[in-house]
């Protein structure tokens, strides 16, 4: 297909009596607009619907898990379309491969620039809301606009060019008329010759974006009346807890239902050969039933635990890797110079989202309906339907919001289990986990190790850059859960290795010789994709290294950072606006000041970090300041919360988040004991918006990885001690 947006490949359908279709960008005609209608609302394509009450409706097909989506993608559609924000509401678009996010693959496997997946799934992952949808949202905004504005030229017999938008009206010269009085008459006129380009931008478009308007889902947020997934009811329904055995190959060996009896509101036990449900009246009294169950299990095989994941990552860092990334002939470089090297580790990284994963399930007269957190509702169709044994034409989801997920709601074993619950207890049947079951079977945040080498020129500058990594294959096994094992084995041959999982290693310095090389390690740990992904440790190993690199060729870390990025400008003003609004002192033993900075995602963000070690060997840190260059931005108060809460997201990675295991169980099973950052932890924050005429890049992982590395440097800066391992702890 081609990679433009045409009037032929916007206009997809219409007529009289079912309305025009403006299709996304590029939407293949095999795919016809599917969107709900209520009484008086009338449907303009994929992305919108006009009321004759006013009312304003764009479908989001991208899940809302606190990150401002469902404001973002609305607050674009209305720019163009000249509405009235207070007009606006949103709902989720339904299932429709229309809505599929190929960018979002592209960024979550690991990609190289081309390469082909075949149709990808409706998703949102990897910061690509924005980058992904802005320019089918304005096309098709801009198309519905072109209608109005011909419906109300045709009543004041003038060129539809002459008229205008503005505020939910059609205006020319002191004459005005409300979409909803046009929207009937727009939406049945047909598609037939729509200007070739669109007039995106004009016409009454540009009032909205770059503002910082109210957030549509605060509200019923504020007052509570926002429904999750934990507030569905139905008739009949039931509530579940489950519990599965360890890690590794584990079989349910014995159970004490006798004592679960006992327990008030129980109903019944359902037992699997993995795991075991009690299913009663009340969460609560689920819970309590769970507890007096006290399943037992069988683990065969070996049983993961920290030393084995150490051990695996050792052996792989030795073995054979592959080289992901280079430039230059870094083995003439190296060759018979003296390197500076160091060994970096991190954990397992936990989701610890506020909401555990939980699904509600219905199954009647051979038909599944779901109710779930999900950020990819077509993966979660396919995983409910085949454990519920149906087809999938016969099962509906209904995506709800999602109280953060960060990457976990990408998986379904929960949606899997209310499914099988369903079919089963033939009630409907809502479930949730525990916080330990939670942590327990997560996906995490891979471990890894990493083995980096540099060579310095006599004055200081860096000649030859390596960095070996070994982690789990994260991303090829993400991309076989997510489409299938077609795509995965499309994604190795497309790109060897697992560039997942070296995510963000290629340093943004320029450098005359560097390599990356992926060692995949099998810690037998199930891993997926945490908030940040990849980066989240590779800029870790990279911006402490560079900093260790600083100190042994006796320069200024951040002066020394800047000279390397000639290529980049953007980051290099990132860097300077982060030590001039910190006030940075250079660096210098005891000032406790710290410099971390990366590229993510087509945005740059520099970090700076004050923070020394507390009495308990943890981190106290009191102020962190960054400086963002997202390109152009649509909403500022949205930016500024997303970098608020990476900070503080990355704030929790650097001093927890995460857990170690024994016996195929995680060590740390709640909030308690994650070592999360609480009120009092809280550091001073600052946070600057660089003005950029780029094209708007991520946000909502942007601020995560260089939290960690700003704190080791500052930790470096305060103690004299370099800290090579994350979580930060003393003796790292």
């Amino acid at each position: 297909m081609s990679g433009g947006i045409s009037r032929r490949g916007l206009l997809v359908g219409g007529g009289a009596g079912i309305g025009l279709v403006v299709a996304w960008g590029l939407w293949p005609r095999d795919y016809p607009a599917n969107l709900s209608l209520g009484p008086g609302e009338h449907p303009f394509g994929a992305w919108l619907k006009v009321g004759e009450d006013g009312r304003v409706m764009v479908a989001v097909p991208q899940a809302e898990g606190g990150q401002g989506v469902y404001t973002a993608l609305a607050q674009i559609v209305a720019d163009e379309l000249g509405a009235d924000w207070r007009t606006v509401g949103v709902e989720a678009a339904p299932m429709n491969p229309a809505y599929a996010n190929p960018l979002a693959i592209a960024e979550l496997f690991g990609a190289v620039p081309g390469a082909s997946f075949g149709r990808a799934p409706m998703l949102t992952a990897g910061s690509t809301s924005i980058r992904a949808f802005e320019g089918p949202a304005r096309a098709s905004a801009a198309a519905a606009r072109v209608l109005l504005a011909r419906a109300a030229a045709r009543r004041w017999d003038v060129a539809w060019e002459a008229c205008s938008t503005e505020r939910g009206f059609v205006v020319h010269q002191g004459k005005r008329v409300r979409f909803a009085e046009l929207a009937a008459e727009a939406a049945a006129a047909g598609a037939g010759g729509l200007p070739d380009p669109l007039p995106i931008g004009r016409g009454g478009a540009g009032r909205l974006v770059g503002r910082s308007v109210p957030r549509l889902d605060a509200p019923a947020k504020v007052d509570g009346s926002a429904n999750f997934v934990g507030d569905v009811r139905l008739a009949d329904m039931v509530h579940a807890r489950v519990r599965a055995g360890p890690l590794g190959d584990s079989r349910l060996v014995r159970m004490d239902r006798a004592a679960a009896d006992r327990v008030r509101g129980m109903l019944q036990v359902v037992e699997t050969p993995t795991w075991v449900a009690a299913v009663a009246t009340t969460g609560w009294a689920a819970e309590r039933g769970l507890d007096a169950l006290a399943p037992r299990f069988e683990t065969r095989g070996v049983v993961p635990d920290d030393a084995g994941v150490a051990a695996a990552l050792d052996a792989a860092l030795e073995g054979e890797g592959t080289r992901i990334a280079e430039q230059g002939d870094l083995s003439s470089v190296f060759r018979g110079a003296r390197l500076v090297t160091a060994e970096y580790r991190v954990a397992p990284g936990v989701h610890a989202a506020i909401e555990t994963a939980s699904a509600v399930a219905a199954f009647r007269d051979g038909r599944l309906e779901v109710w779930c957190q999900t950020e990819a509702p077509a993966h979660a169709r396919v995983a409910a339907a085949e454990a519920a044994g149906i087809g999938e034409d016969d099962v509906i989801v209904h995506p709800m919001p999602i109280g953060g997920g960060f990457g976990a709601r990408l998986e379904t074993d929960a949606i899997e289990q209310a499914a099988r619950l369903a079919v089963a207890l033939k009630r409907p049947v809502n479930l949730a986990w525990m916080r330990g079951e939670e942590i327990a079977r997560g996906r995490h945040r891979p471990p890894a190790v990493a083995r980096m080498a540099a060579r310095l020129a006599a004055g200081g500058s860096i000649l030859g850059w390596s960095a070996k990594i070994a982690s789990p294959p994260t991303g090829r096994e993400l991309a076989e859960r997510l489409t299938g094992r077609s795509v995965g084995r499309i994604a190795a041959i497309a790109s060897p290795g697992d560039r997942y999982a070296v995510g963000g290693a290629v340093p943004p310095y320029r450098l005359p010789a560097y390599a990356v090389d992926h060692h995949p390690a099998e810690t037998g740990l199930p891993t997926g994709h945490l908030r940040g992904g990849a980066h989240g440790y590779t800029c870790f190993f990279t911006e402490c290294f560079i900093d260790e690199l600083a100190h042994v060729g006796a320069s200024e870390p951040v002066s020394f950072r800047i000279g390397m990025l000639g290529g980049d400008p953007r980051l290099a003003r990132c860097l300077q606006t982060a030590a001039s609004l910190g006030g940075w002192e250079g660096g210098v033993a005891g000032s406790g000041q710290g410099m971390a900075c990366h590229g993510f995602r087509g945005s740059r963000i520099a970090v700076m970090a004050e923070a020394d070690m507390g009495p308990d060997g943890r981190p106290v840190v009191r102020r962190l300041v960054a400086a963002v260059d997202c390109g152009a931005v649509i909403n500022p108060d949205l930016v500024r919360q997303q970098i608020e809460g990476g900070l503080m997201f990355g704030l929790g990675q650097a001093l927890g988040a995460s857990t170690g295991f024994a016996a195929g169980r995680p060590i740390e099973r709640g909030f308690d004991r994650l070592w999360l950052p609480r009120l009092g932890d809280m550091p001073d924050i600052t946070v600057e918006l660089i003005a950029s005429p780029e094209q708007p890049g991520g946000v909502s992982e942007l601020a995560v990885p260089p939290v960690a590395p700003a704190i080791a440097n500052a930790l470096q800066a305060a103690t004299g001690v370099r800290i090579r391992s994350s979580p930060l702890r003393s003796g790292g």
